[in-house]
């Protein structure tokens, strides 16, 4: 295996320029917002009408490809629609520098003008997520930019007035509060139905409904399964759930069905607050006491815990975070999801 090293001088440089063209990519989806008054945005299903592409989708993407090949023209690049549009399935990323994109991480919220709409862009270095730009264009006056350099002397920030305001420092509240005392009990739970949408008593839907009942009840309901949280949140978009739990303003994601590109951003800038992601299926052959190991980022499962601090008892935040992602398999059905061949 190559490593490739960037100095942080490097990483913020990169981390600027994913900035900025976020910002510019941003700007493009608001005019384009404006024009629906005089046209009726046109639509293409992928998978089923729930999977869905517009040309907004691909002008993004063109937009954020051409610009990264031009400021970095070694760099690979992995793109949904580029991705979706190809004959390639298998999991592409290596341990080169390689930009991962999701144009427009909410497609369907943007159909129908619901802000939760996000453009997100990570870069990894040796197949880790190492700078994340969120940028979700219509939340906020100008929109909001979350942002990460996952490194020892790296940060992550919120622009809170508007994409070329000051950079607060994530997360939102610091330090981080510990996790509730008896979690799942009492945290905000993030979760997607997915464009799976089977009917079958085994199908992926089933059990995602299963799972999102099972954390809502009350404590000892469902045969012991019930987590009691105090809500459960499905934005339309994987990544505004994950930059969510990476600002600390929400505790729990849970997510499958989804892709590496609707994620990495968001798990760069988690990292990068001290929150962890890790399989939302049990990895085989774990112990009770064996350290959970991170989330495979082609894996197309994801269960995300934010950032805390210690906790009355003394433990660490590390130790709350695992203890946690164990109750919440305790709770949820085993999600299959393959990579097409």
């Amino acid at each position: 295996m190559t490593t490739t090293t960037f100095t942080i001088q490097d990483l913020q440089k990169l981390h600027d320029f994913a900035c900025s063209l976020a910002r510019r990519a941003g700007r493009y989806l608001r005019e384009d917002q404006i024009h629906r008054q005089t046209y009726v945005l046109a639509t293409r299903e992928k998978l089923n009408s729930v999977d869905l592409v517009t040309a907004a989708d691909e002008g993004v993407e063109k937009l954020i490809h051409d610009s990264v090949l031009a400021e970095y023209p070694d760099h690979a690049f992995i793109g949904e629609e580029s991705y979706s549009a190809g004959e390639e399935k298998r999991f592409l990323l290596k341990d080169g520098p390689t930009w991962i994109v999701d144009p427009i991480d909410g497609t369907v919220n943007m159909v129908h003008m619901f802000p939760m709409t996000a453009i997100s862009i990570g870069f990894c270095l040796n197949s880790v997520p190492t700078v994340g730009v969120v940028f979700a264009p219509f939340l906020g006056g100008e929109g909001t930019l979350y942002s990460a350099i996952h490194h020892p002397q790296g940060g992550a920030w919120i622009s809170e007035f508007g994409p070329s305001g000051p950079l607060t420092p994530l997360p939102i509240i610091k330090p981080p509060p510990p996790l509730p005392e008896n979690a799942p009990k009492g945290c905000l739970f993030f979760g997607e139905w997915g464009k799976d949408r089977r009917d079958s008593p085994q199908s992926n839907l089933t059990k995602k409904s299963t799972n999102f009942v099972n954390m809502a009840t009350e404590l000892g309901g469902r045969g012991g399964m019930g987590g009691m949280v105090h809500g459960l949140r499905s934005l339309g978009s994987s990544t505004l759930d994950m930059v969510y739990v990476a600002s600390g303003q929400g505790d729990i994601m849970f997510e499958a069905g989804c892709w590496e590109w609707d994620v990495c951003a968001g798990i760069a800038i988690l990292l990068q607050t001290g929150g962890i992601v890790v399989d939302s299926n049990p990895p085989d052959g774990l112990s009770d006491t064996d350290p959970i190991p991170m989330a495979n980022l082609g894996g197309r499962r994801y269960l995300a815990i934010r950032a805390c601090s210690e906790d009355a008892q003394g433990r660490s935040p590390r130790t709350q975070q695992e203890a946690l992602v164990r109750e919440v398999w305790k709770r949820t059905e085993r999600l299959n999801y393959e990579r097409p061949t």
